[in-house]
Protein backbone atom coordinates (compact mmCIF):
# COMPACT_ATOMS: atom_id res chain seq x y z
CA UNK A 1 0.00 0.00 0.00
CA UNK A 2 1.21 3.34 -1.05
CA UNK A 3 2.50 5.32 2.01
CA UNK A 4 0.43 8.67 2.95
CA UNK A 5 2.40 12.03 2.23
CA UNK A 6 0.23 13.77 4.66
CA UNK A 7 2.80 13.03 7.72
CA UNK A 8 5.57 14.35 5.77
CA UNK A 9 3.87 17.47 4.65
CA UNK A 10 3.22 17.88 8.22
CA UNK A 11 6.40 17.72 9.34
CA UNK A 12 7.79 20.15 6.37
CA UNK A 13 5.37 22.58 7.21
CA UNK A 14 6.41 22.71 10.93
CA UNK A 15 3.42 23.33 13.02
CA UNK A 16 5.64 23.06 16.24
CA UNK A 17 7.02 26.72 14.79
CA UNK A 18 3.69 28.08 15.14
CA UNK A 19 4.02 28.75 18.71
CA UNK A 20 6.12 31.75 17.99
CA UNK A 21 3.11 33.58 16.36
CA UNK A 22 1.56 33.69 19.84
CA UNK A 23 3.49 36.75 19.79
CA UNK A 24 0.85 37.91 17.50
CA UNK A 25 -2.13 38.52 20.27
CA UNK A 26 0.39 39.88 22.80
CA UNK A 27 -0.95 43.85 21.57
CA UNK A 28 -4.50 42.06 22.18
CA UNK A 29 -3.72 40.65 25.81
CA UNK A 30 -2.32 44.03 27.08
CA UNK A 31 -4.88 46.51 25.40
CA UNK A 32 -7.93 44.83 26.26
CA UNK A 33 -8.12 46.43 29.66
CA UNK A 34 -6.13 49.86 28.71
CA UNK A 35 -9.04 52.63 28.54
CA UNK A 36 -7.03 54.12 26.22
CA UNK A 37 -7.08 52.21 23.84
CA UNK A 38 -10.79 52.49 23.10
CA UNK A 39 -11.03 48.66 22.54
CA UNK A 40 -14.39 46.78 22.34
CA UNK A 41 -13.60 43.66 23.66
CA UNK A 42 -17.17 42.13 23.33
CA UNK A 43 -16.65 42.91 19.43
CA UNK A 44 -15.96 39.48 17.92
CA UNK A 45 -14.91 41.02 15.09
CA UNK A 46 -11.46 42.00 17.36
CA UNK A 47 -11.15 37.91 17.81
CA UNK A 48 -11.48 37.14 14.34
CA UNK A 49 -9.06 39.85 13.45
CA UNK A 50 -6.30 38.61 15.78
CA UNK A 51 -7.10 34.83 14.59
CA UNK A 52 -6.80 35.31 10.98
CA UNK A 53 -3.83 37.53 12.19
CA UNK A 54 -2.35 34.59 13.50
CA UNK A 55 -3.39 32.33 10.69
CA UNK A 56 -1.80 34.30 8.26
CA UNK A 57 1.79 34.13 9.63
CA UNK A 58 1.36 30.68 10.05
CA UNK A 59 1.16 30.47 6.79
CA UNK A 60 3.79 32.70 5.22
CA UNK A 61 6.23 31.39 8.01
CA UNK A 62 5.46 27.75 6.72
CA UNK A 63 6.30 28.61 3.00
CA UNK A 64 9.50 30.29 4.43
CA UNK A 65 10.21 27.36 6.43
CA UNK A 66 9.72 25.01 2.94
CA UNK A 67 11.39 27.77 0.62
CA UNK A 68 14.31 27.54 3.46
CA UNK A 69 14.92 23.79 3.53
CA UNK A 70 14.89 23.48 -0.74
CA UNK A 71 17.94 26.14 -0.03
CA UNK A 72 19.61 23.98 2.41
CA UNK A 73 18.74 20.58 1.55
CA UNK A 74 22.36 20.08 1.20
CA UNK A 75 23.59 21.16 4.21
CA UNK A 76 20.72 19.57 5.92
CA UNK A 77 22.07 16.26 5.03
CA UNK A 78 25.18 16.90 7.15
CA UNK A 79 22.88 17.64 9.87
CA UNK A 80 21.97 14.67 12.37
CA UNK A 81 18.93 15.81 12.87
CA UNK A 82 17.98 17.95 9.62
CA UNK A 83 18.79 14.86 7.90
CA UNK A 84 15.48 13.62 8.38
CA UNK A 85 13.61 16.57 7.21
CA UNK A 86 11.13 15.36 4.57
CA UNK A 87 12.84 16.91 2.02
CA UNK A 88 16.54 16.43 2.88
CA UNK A 89 15.62 13.09 3.16
CA UNK A 90 13.63 12.94 -0.36
CA UNK A 91 10.28 12.23 1.28
CA UNK A 92 9.40 14.76 -0.28
CA UNK A 93 10.15 16.76 -3.58
CA UNK A 94 12.08 19.90 -4.04
CA UNK A 95 9.04 21.02 -7.08
CA UNK A 96 6.32 19.50 -4.90
CA UNK A 97 7.53 21.67 -1.57
CA UNK A 98 7.79 24.78 -4.17
CA UNK A 99 4.06 24.72 -5.68
CA UNK A 100 3.15 23.84 -1.65
CA UNK A 101 5.68 27.15 -0.92
CA UNK A 102 4.06 29.46 -3.50
CA UNK A 103 0.16 28.46 -2.58
CA UNK A 104 0.74 29.29 1.16
CA UNK A 105 2.15 32.61 0.17
CA UNK A 106 -0.74 33.53 -1.84
CA UNK A 107 -3.26 32.02 0.70
CA UNK A 108 -1.77 33.99 3.44
CA UNK A 109 -1.55 36.97 0.83
CA UNK A 110 -4.95 37.00 -0.24
CA UNK A 111 -6.17 36.68 3.94
CA UNK A 112 -4.18 39.84 4.94
CA UNK A 113 -5.87 41.78 2.59
CA UNK A 114 -9.53 41.47 4.98
CA UNK A 115 -7.32 42.73 7.77
CA UNK A 116 -6.01 46.47 7.53
CA UNK A 117 -3.88 47.24 4.78
CA UNK A 118 -0.59 48.53 6.87
CA UNK A 119 -1.06 44.27 8.08
CA UNK A 120 -0.84 43.26 4.90
CA UNK A 121 2.63 45.47 3.76
CA UNK A 122 4.03 44.15 7.36
CA UNK A 123 3.43 40.38 6.36
CA UNK A 124 4.72 40.96 2.93
CA UNK A 125 7.89 42.98 4.41
CA UNK A 126 8.35 39.75 6.64
CA UNK A 127 8.11 37.40 3.96
CA UNK A 128 10.83 39.46 2.49
CA UNK A 129 13.15 39.91 5.12
CA UNK A 130 12.91 35.74 6.06
CA UNK A 131 13.51 35.75 2.00
CA UNK A 132 16.86 37.90 2.11
CA UNK A 133 17.66 36.06 5.08
CA UNK A 134 17.22 32.40 3.74
CA UNK A 135 19.19 33.37 0.84
CA UNK A 136 22.04 35.90 2.25
CA UNK A 137 21.80 37.29 5.31
CA UNK A 138 22.03 33.72 7.69
CA UNK A 139 25.41 33.45 6.86
CA UNK A 140 26.43 36.80 8.54
CA UNK A 141 26.97 35.83 11.87
CA UNK A 142 24.98 38.06 14.46
CA UNK A 143 23.16 39.86 11.33
CA UNK A 144 21.35 35.96 11.20
CA UNK A 145 20.71 36.02 15.31
CA UNK A 146 19.03 39.93 15.13
CA UNK A 147 16.89 39.42 11.55
CA UNK A 148 15.49 36.03 13.91
CA UNK A 149 14.53 38.92 16.53
CA UNK A 150 13.29 41.20 14.25
CA UNK A 151 10.93 38.85 12.49
CA UNK A 152 9.30 38.45 15.98
CA UNK A 153 8.83 42.45 16.28
CA UNK A 154 7.14 41.65 13.06
CA UNK A 155 4.42 39.68 14.37
CA UNK A 156 4.01 42.03 17.72
CA UNK A 157 3.52 45.18 15.55
CA UNK A 158 0.77 43.54 12.87
CA UNK A 159 -0.68 42.00 15.80
CA UNK A 160 -1.47 45.64 17.11
CA UNK A 161 -1.84 46.68 13.55
CA UNK A 162 -4.89 43.91 12.76
CA UNK A 163 -6.80 45.41 15.52
CA UNK A 164 -5.71 49.13 15.51
CA UNK A 165 -4.16 49.54 18.81
CA UNK A 166 -0.89 51.09 20.29
CA UNK A 167 1.43 48.38 21.54
CA UNK A 168 4.41 49.83 24.04
CA UNK A 169 7.48 50.37 22.66
CA UNK A 170 8.66 48.72 26.32
CA UNK A 171 6.58 45.75 25.05
CA UNK A 172 8.83 45.99 21.49
CA UNK A 173 11.99 45.93 22.76
CA UNK A 174 11.24 42.85 25.12
CA UNK A 175 10.28 41.16 22.54
CA UNK A 176 13.33 41.78 20.77
CA UNK A 177 15.31 40.89 23.73
CA UNK A 178 13.91 37.98 24.60
CA UNK A 179 14.20 36.76 20.89
CA UNK A 180 17.46 37.94 20.56
CA UNK A 181 18.30 35.60 23.78
CA UNK A 182 16.50 32.59 22.45
CA UNK A 183 18.65 32.97 19.05
CA UNK A 184 21.71 33.33 20.95
CA UNK A 185 21.06 30.04 22.95
CA UNK A 186 19.91 27.89 19.50
CA UNK A 187 23.48 29.41 17.97
CA UNK A 188 25.67 28.08 20.92
CA UNK A 189 23.85 24.79 20.98
CA UNK A 190 24.90 24.64 17.39
CA UNK A 191 28.20 25.42 17.93
CA UNK A 192 28.41 22.99 20.11
CA UNK A 193 27.46 20.37 17.52
CA UNK A 194 30.07 20.60 14.80
CA UNK A 195 34.09 20.96 14.60
CA UNK A 196 35.27 24.64 14.12
CA UNK A 197 35.91 23.92 10.93
CA UNK A 198 32.70 22.40 9.71
CA UNK A 199 30.13 25.16 7.53
CA UNK A 200 28.17 22.40 5.71
CA UNK A 201 25.17 23.18 8.60
CA UNK A 202 25.57 26.98 8.84
CA UNK A 203 28.05 29.06 7.91
CA UNK A 204 27.49 31.63 10.15
CA UNK A 205 28.63 29.69 12.73
CA UNK A 206 32.35 30.23 12.09
CA UNK A 207 31.91 33.73 13.41
CA UNK A 208 30.48 32.99 16.98
CA UNK A 209 32.21 31.73 19.88
CA UNK A 210 30.96 29.79 22.09
CA UNK A 211 32.65 31.73 25.62
CA UNK A 212 31.54 35.10 23.77
CA UNK A 213 28.28 33.54 23.29
CA UNK A 214 28.21 32.81 27.10
CA UNK A 215 28.02 36.48 27.81
CA UNK A 216 25.89 37.44 25.21
CA UNK A 217 23.19 35.39 26.90
CA UNK A 218 23.75 36.39 30.23
CA UNK A 219 23.19 39.99 29.08
CA UNK A 220 20.21 39.54 26.95
CA UNK A 221 18.84 37.39 29.33
CA UNK A 222 19.15 40.29 31.60
CA UNK A 223 18.44 42.94 29.58
CA UNK A 224 15.14 41.10 29.07
CA UNK A 225 14.27 41.04 32.63
CA UNK A 226 14.98 44.74 33.04
CA UNK A 227 13.25 45.87 30.62
CA UNK A 228 10.10 44.27 31.21
CA UNK A 229 10.33 45.43 35.05
CA UNK A 230 10.41 49.14 33.51
CA UNK A 231 7.10 48.41 31.72
CA UNK A 232 5.47 46.90 34.29
CA UNK A 233 6.53 49.75 36.80
CA UNK A 234 6.42 52.28 34.42
CA UNK A 235 4.29 55.51 35.86
CA UNK A 236 2.63 55.39 32.42
CA UNK A 237 1.87 51.69 32.46
CA UNK A 238 0.02 52.25 35.98
CA UNK A 239 -1.91 55.08 34.53
CA UNK A 240 -3.23 53.30 32.07
CA UNK A 241 -4.82 49.85 33.65
CA UNK A 242 -4.99 51.77 36.86
CA UNK A 243 -2.80 48.88 38.86
CA UNK A 244 0.77 49.24 39.84
CA UNK A 245 0.63 45.14 40.98
CA UNK A 246 1.25 44.15 37.14
CA UNK A 247 5.38 44.58 38.99
CA UNK A 248 3.86 41.14 40.66
CA UNK A 249 4.19 39.07 37.28
CA UNK A 250 8.25 39.87 37.38
CA UNK A 251 9.08 37.30 39.24
CA UNK A 252 7.48 34.80 36.51
CA UNK A 253 9.39 36.26 34.29
CA UNK A 254 13.02 35.63 36.06
CA UNK A 255 11.84 32.66 36.68
CA UNK A 256 10.87 31.42 33.18
CA UNK A 257 14.40 33.14 31.89
CA UNK A 258 16.54 31.18 34.54
CA UNK A 259 14.80 28.04 34.04
CA UNK A 260 15.80 28.47 30.42
CA UNK A 261 19.14 29.01 30.98
CA UNK A 262 19.12 25.94 33.07
CA UNK A 263 18.10 23.72 30.32
CA UNK A 264 20.68 25.56 28.51
CA UNK A 265 23.23 25.07 30.03
CA UNK A 266 23.04 21.94 32.21
CA UNK A 267 20.69 20.11 29.14
CA UNK A 268 21.69 21.18 26.42
CA UNK A 269 18.21 21.74 24.97
CA UNK A 270 19.14 25.33 23.54
CA UNK A 271 18.77 23.78 20.10
CA UNK A 272 14.93 23.91 19.29
CA UNK A 273 12.96 26.38 21.96
CA UNK A 274 9.50 25.87 20.55
CA UNK A 275 10.34 21.78 21.88
CA UNK A 276 11.10 23.12 25.51
CA UNK A 277 8.36 25.36 25.29
CA UNK A 278 5.78 22.35 24.40
CA UNK A 279 8.03 19.71 26.21
CA UNK A 280 9.41 21.17 29.66
CA UNK A 281 6.56 21.03 32.43
CA UNK A 282 8.62 23.81 34.55
CA UNK A 283 8.60 26.20 31.51
CA UNK A 284 4.85 25.40 31.04
CA UNK A 285 3.48 25.72 34.21
CA UNK A 286 5.74 28.98 34.71
CA UNK A 287 3.95 30.63 31.56
CA UNK A 288 0.37 29.59 33.05
CA UNK A 289 0.78 31.45 36.44
CA UNK A 290 2.09 34.40 34.61
CA UNK A 291 -0.82 34.33 32.33
CA UNK A 292 -3.22 33.74 35.17
CA UNK A 293 -1.80 36.27 37.44
CA UNK A 294 -1.77 38.90 34.93
CA UNK A 295 -5.64 38.05 34.22
CA UNK A 296 -6.35 38.62 37.48
CA UNK A 297 -4.61 41.81 38.08
CA UNK A 298 -5.91 43.16 35.22
CA UNK A 299 -9.64 41.86 35.78
CA UNK A 300 -9.12 43.51 39.28
CA UNK A 301 -8.06 46.77 38.36
CA UNK A 302 -10.24 49.93 38.20
CA UNK A 303 -8.38 52.09 34.78
CA UNK A 304 -8.99 55.48 34.48
CA UNK A 305 -11.75 56.18 31.39
CA UNK A 306 -10.63 57.37 28.29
Amino acid sequence: MRKSPLPAWLRALRPAQWLKNGVVPAALFFAWRDASQGLDIHNPEIFIAVGLAVVCFCLVSSAIYLINDIKDVEADRAHPIKALRPIASRELSIQKALIMAGALLVIGGLLSLQLPLLFTWIIVGYAVMQCVYTFGLKRIPYVDVFIIAIGFVFRAVAGAVAISVRISPWLLLCTFLLALFLALCKRRHEKGLFDEKDTRHRQALTGYSRQLLDSQIAITAAATIVCYAIYTLAPETVHRFGTSHLGLTIPFVVFGVFRYLALVYTQDEGGRPEKVMLTDKTLIITVLCYIGTALVILLTAQPPQS
